[in-house]
């Protein structure tokens, strides 16, 4: 696939389009007049879908089809504009791609996107669409999100077609999105959800469980400021409290949810990497690489793990009470971070996003700025309460 810019660069500021493919929506509908670009992980009829890897779409057709996704925002009146440059096979947070480029952080340029969803958070933030179409696995749009200083949206797991996606780990894999503002992300909302609101009734949250583990995590350079917006929110809650999930803090979420991440990955993409060997950046190399090495024996571990970990959320994830967390450890990285810095940045972000991936639940980020960076601020709600969360995240833009 040749990168096409959408338009002229003189910066040489990659804006994360990898290739134009304008579809122009209904002329009528609740999202008429916006825009959108979608990863490339899309199907999109007439159209290769590269999931970030020349080899990958070198090696599979054009699709016949194209996603239910992206159809329901053509049918609400949403015109696309094209795909968007996204980590390879979504295996990664950083926002580097070696093949296509490292899309622009728009408001901070010095520093990285955030990956995958690299180009759908450029393109938003911006200002190229009114919003963008991403995947969220382990953090991939709720760590652009934070890093772009946008609002991003992880929905309940299965809560939106996966149908002609290129898959990493079914069973976390969620179609996401991302908005400059929390309106535009719960129009998107109300589209693609529909009717999947239907855990609890409607109405205003009561209780905001504060997760100290997580708020313990932030970089020391941010942790009071992020701490503090947090108390601003539990204002507009009936009843706030603090938390905490266990003796051993969030590393255990972490180790589970990588063994069972790691495993469906390698059993998606295995057969295909022996028989390819394709061209992988050294990160996304290794990542599949620690992926083949994860045993039957250690996924039957992590999924027990994993319903013990869900037992000691549940009372604090009840259908009238959200979760706040930070949506990533720290600031986006700086682009000449080193191969170590990243890998501990992803440790941290991957931590923090193992919560609401392991639960199945939605997430919404929302931007928290200083000075000089952008640290998103998160609420997780109970699985199918997804049109409330929209909902909260507007009314707190507003208050």
């Amino acid at each position: 696939m040749t990168v096409t810019k959408s338009r002229p660069d003189p910066l040489r500021a990659f804006d994360g389009v990898v290739e134009i493919a304008r579809v122009e929506g209904a002329r009528s509908g609740p999202l008429a007049g916006t825009s959108f670009i979608a990863k490339d992980l899309y199907a999109l009829r007439g159209h290769r879908t590269g999931a970030g890897n020349p080899d990958w779409a070198r090696t599979h057709p054009v699709a016949e089809d194209t996603a239910p996704a992206i159809e329901q925002l053509l049918r609400a009146g949403a015109t696309l504009i094209g795909k968007s440059c996204t980590d390879e096979l979504a295996f990664s947070l950083d926002g580097i791609n070696v093949h296509y480029g490292t899309p622009l952080n728009p408001r901070f340029p010095d520093r990285l996107p955030g990956g995958s969803s690299s180009g759908s958070a450029s393109a938003v933030a911006s200002g190229l669409v009114d919003f963008a179409l991403g995947t969220d696995t382990s953090g991939s749009i709720r760590v652009p999100a934070s890093y772009c200083g946008i609002y991003g949206f992880r929905p309940s797991h299965g809560g939106v077609s996966t149908e002609g996606i290129v898959p990493l780990a079914p069973s976390f894999d969620t179609a996401g999105w991302l908005a400059r503002d929390a309106g535009m992300l719960s129009r998107c909302g109300c589209v693609l959800l529909g009717g999947a609101d239907t855990a609890g009734e409607r109405g205003r949250f009561q209780m905001l469980s504060i997760l100290d583990d997580a708020f313990d995590m932030v970089d020391a350079r941010f942790a009071e400021g992020l701490r503090q917006a947090a108390a601003r929110v539990a204002q507009a809650f009936a009843r706030a409290r603090h938390v905490r999930l266990g003796e051993r803090g969030l590393a255990p979420w972490l180790d589970a949810f990588s063994a069972l991440k790691q495993w469906e990955a390698w059993q998606v993409h295995g057969a295909w990497i022996r028989a390819t060997r394709p061209r992988f950046a050294a990160s996304i190399q290794k990542n599949f690489d620690a992926a083949s090495r994860v045993t039957e024996e250690d996924r039957r571990r992590a999924a027990t793990e994993r319903v013990r970990l869900l037992e000691e959320l549940a009372p604090h994830l009840t259908p009238d009470a959200v979760l706040c967390l930070p949506s990533a450890w720290t600031i986006a990285p700086l682009k000449t971070a080193s191969s170590e810095e990243l890998a501990t940045n992803r440790t941290g972000d991957l931590t923090l996003c193992s919560i609401a991936s392991l639960a199945g639940a939605p997430q919404v980020s929302t931007p928290v700025f200083n000075d000089v960076a952008a640290l998103g601020l998160s609420f997780v709600a109970a699985p199918g309460q997804d049109l409330r969360l929209l909902a909260l995240a507007e009314s707190l833009s507003r208050g």
